[in-house]
């Protein structure tokens, strides 16, 4: 018996470091010292870039600039791409000079150069500087491109370069390419590139100004149209239907409405100034929905001034008008929010968070709805509902003729 327990605890012990090194080999596996690269060229550097589970590796030869890499990242997809370039000018994809390997039409990889001077026609072009040495391959998941670079000299002198790495969903028959996403994944796979090594990690640019004015943009928005609004009208709908609320839910709605109509033209500007700023990027169904949402807003902002009085022969008119609009922008608000969260792609936890307060504020309207036709119905029910028969309905007692 004590063999037996003995052999039993060494298998387990055995199984046991069998499934720790399978949880623990991936994690290796997924740094760039591991990798073993199918040129066989030995780089004298290499980095675990922080996004796209991307690496690089180089080799710099000061003496004639020279820049030898192997840049190693996962497409998004079979027909995907993966670019890494140096921008000499800036530190966004404007202006940058990449390599990109994709599968052409025959299904070998490939890289090509694209001098991305804006983002209206991202095609194959020559580079401003000297490239050579370039291919590419894929195995594993990963797709590698190798490349030398002539490091221009104002960089070369810096002793560092913007680097700029990124990936997309597929190429045009032009060999153009797709519009890669522009999650924050993607919109943080920048960084400066120390060309002597000794910088160990990438000193990333961290979150721009940029980006920072578009998490602004759709937090106004959401806040405005896809929060204030909905709540707003949930009051006018269903508040109203208590006598002893009147006037006050008045008061509370119009508050609710105008300070999401201030927030949203808060949101609405900042979001026509990025566009303004984003050459060839264009969202329209997101945008035309915003023009629309801000026109319909102001005129119903606008419209509390010409309220008619309850008894008034236009009141009737002026409240089909008013009802219209106003759940115009409810349902158009919502919509647009959900827009513009697929364009921002934040962490998934955020566009959950939303749906949840829309699915809170949708449930409080529909045991709103309930209680208010019960309110109705017994209002109605306690009406007098008989003639007039010369006896009642507050005339008193018909006198007998004489």
């Amino acid at each position: 018996m004590a063999v037996s327990f003995s052999l039993s605890s060494r298998s387990l012990l055995l199984l046991g470091l069998f499934f720790l090194f399978l949880l623990i080999s991936p994690a290796v596996s997924q740094t760039c010292k591991s990798q073993k690269l199918t040129n066989n060229h030995v780089y004298s550097n290499c980095l675990d870039l922080p996004t796209l589970t991307s690496y690089l590796h180089f080799s710099y030869d000061s003496a004639n600039r020279s820049l030898s890499i192997a840049f190693v990242s996962t497409p998004p997809n079979s027909n995907g791409w993966v670019a890494w370039a140096i921008n000499p000018t800036g530190t966004n994809m404007e202006g940058a000079q990449a390599l990109v390997a994709y599968k052409d039409s025959t299904g070998v990889v490939t890289v090509k150069t694209y001098n991305i001077s804006s983002y209206s026609s991202v095609v194959p072009e020559k580079l401003s500087f000297e490239v050579w040495d370039t291919i590419a391959d894929e195995s594993g998941g990963f797709m590698r491109i190798y490349g030398k670079i002539k490091v221009p000299e104002e960089l070369a002198t810096a002793g560092n370069v913007n680097q700029i790495w990124q990936v997309g969903p597929g190429v045009g028959n032009d060999g153009g390419l797709q519009r890669h996403n522009f999650g924050t994944q993607n919109l943080n796979a920048k960084g400066t590139l120390d060309l002597s090594g000794t910088q160990s990690t990438v000193v990333s640019t961290g979150t721009d100004s940029r980006t920072k004015r578009k998490n602004i943009h759709g937090i106004l928005n959401a806040v405005s149209w896809g929060i204030l609004f909905p709540l707003g009208a949930i009051i006018a709908r269903y508040v109203r239907t208590f006598e002893s609320a009147d006037p006050a839910w008045f008061y509370l709605h119009a508050s609710c409405q105008f300070s999401a109509y201030v927030i949203g033209v808060a949101g609405w500007g900042t979001g026509m100034k990025l566009g303004s700023e984003s050459k060839g990027i264009t969202y329209s169904t997101h945008r035309a929905i915003g023009i629309t949402l801000f026109c319909l807003a102001t005129v119903q902002i606008f419209a509390l001034f010409l309220r008619p009085n309850k008894d008034h022969k236009y009141r009737f008119y002026w409240n089909i008008y008013h009802h219209g609009v106003g759940y115009a922008i409810l349902v158009l608000g919502i919509l647009n929010v959900f827009k513009g969260l697929d364009i921002l792609s934040p962490a998934e936890k955020w566009k959950t968070a939303y749906i949840i307060v829309i699915a809170v504020l949708g449930g409080i309207a529909v045991l709103l709805e309930a209680v208010t036709w019960i309110v109705v119905i017994r209002r109605k029910s306690n009406e007098p509902t008989k003639p007039f028969d010369g006896y009642n309905n507050g005339q008193g007692r018909q006198q007998p003729l004489a």
